[in-house]
């Protein structure tokens, strides 16, 4: 069996998180909502023991208000040897 205190090998994936199910709850609440659902992802995907969410992310969330998050949003997640998930976005294309 494995302990709890054991390292886990780092990892580092990218993922379109679906966020529609926020919408089920009140408008007031909604960006509340939306925050909670990445960091149940994060841990269900990373088998993460914490999650660790960048304010860019927190600000896009936030950017259109209370009521208004996006319906899904593409984030870039890295776990590290302590069983920690860092969750930010991915680099921005560059135009060409």
């Amino acid at each position: 069996m494995s302990e709890d205190n054991e390292k886990v090998e780092p990892l580092s994936r990218t993922y379109t998180v679906p966020l529609g199910i926020a919408f089920e709850a009140p408008p007031y609440r909604r960006s509340k909502v939306a925050i909670r659902m990445i960091k149940e992802f994060a841990t269900r995907h990373m088998k993460a023991s914490e999650v660790s969410i960048a304010e860019e992310v927190n600000q896009e969330i936030w950017a259109r208000g209370i009521k208004h998050p996006p319906r899904r949003i593409t984030l870039d997640m890295e776990r590290d040897e302590d069983g920690i998930v860092s969750v930010k976005l991915p680099p921005k294309p560059e135009k060409v």
